[in-house]
């Protein structure tokens, strides 16, 4: 009861910035500039230096070289998680229209607006390298697979697997300010202090505005018109069910630190991954679906974080 307790103290703080974002933009104080603008900062400057701030925080080389095969873990529970979906996709028959962004739904997702800060509330600061982690595989796999399986959304689509735009977004800031920081462990570079301090200072900005950003995204979704359906089910079940189940399963054949387990069981049980209505929407997909279910399964992810911190306690 007590692990229940702590888990829904650490997430209310979460709660009450998205409800904030959510009346700010409601009232006219935010609108989608300041989420747009939001999501921009996060992603090229106060993510990056968190990246930066946190790998020389909390890495060194020997942390770095035991640590390293951790990664194995989240890429192999979202290639599996990748096949199960298409085999529920052919099986519940889901809308050819809407199939690829339904794959990538499944098996990717919020590891950094979402999965940053609920670790953080859960774990503390020492579970960022390991979210770390999670979130070089989740991105490298849904720039990759999860865009490929989009774009065939759109018929006639001739978008490649591997290709110079894939690779691309691949390499985003965040991606490169974690590499960056890899980069500085492995070669031993201490930065100067004023330089570390920067890269804190910035990053801090990174979870109030994320989830700010949430609130706001959340105010400009029209839920009547979306009635809850099969492959609404099957999603749901899929980011919340099969994905930490997954992961679970591949700790015990790859043995890792306890905590280590619980932050991948935390991320793989969190929300859709945010960019995936903004790709569904590029690529002529079924964007207010994905939107939809970005905003329901944030929703909902707040009611299962208790529960995965009971169930993931022992561990």
């Amino acid at each position: 009861m007590d692990v229940v307790l702590n888990a829904s103290q650490s997430v209310l703080s979460i709660i009450i910035l998205i409800v904030l974002g959510y009346f700010l933009a409601r009232r006219g104080f935010l609108d989608k500039n300041a989420a747009s603008l939001f999501s921009r900062l996060v992603i090229n400057v106060s993510l990056p230096a968190m990246m930066v701030y946190n790998v020389l925080s909390f890495f060194d080389r020997e942390k770095l070289y035991s640590s390293g095969n951790g990664i194995i873990i989240p890429a192999a529970s979202m290639l599996i998680c990748y096949f199960v979906a298409v085999a529920t996709a052919k099986l519940i028959k889901v809308n050819p229209e809407r199939k690829g962004i339904f794959q990538a739904m499944f098996f990717a997702s919020n590891t950094i607006f979402m999965g940053m800060p609920v670790n953080m509330a859960l774990f503390g600061e020492q579970s960022v390298s390991y979210v770390l982690f999670y979130y070089a595989a989740n991105t490298t796999i849904f720039w990759t697979l999860g865009i490929y399986s989009i774009s065939k959304d759109k018929e006639g689509s001739n978008e490649k697997i591997f290709s110079i735009s894939t690779a691309k977004r691949i390499i985003s800031p965040p991606f490169l300010g974690f590499l960056t920081g890899l980069l500085l462990v492995i070669l031993g570079i201490r930065l100067p202090r004023f330089l570390i301090d920067s890269c804190k200072y910035l990053g801090e900005l990174t979870t109030p505005m994320s989830l700010l950003y949430i609130g706001i995204t959340f105010s400009a979704v029209d839920t009547k018109k979306f009635k809850f359906d099969k492959d609404m089910a099957a999603l749901l079940l899929g980011r919340f069910v099969i994905s930490p189940l997954v992961v679970y399963a591949l700790t015990l054949v790859f043995p890792i630190p306890g905590l280590m387990a619980k932050v991948f069981i935390i991320q793989s049980a969190m929300p859709v991954i945010t960019q995936s209505a903004i790709i569904a929407g590029a690529y002529g997909g079924d964007q207010y679906y994905a939107t939809y279910m970005v905003t329901l399964t944030t929703i909902l992810s707040v009611a299962f974080i208790p529960v995965y911190m009971l169930l993931i306690s022992g561990i």
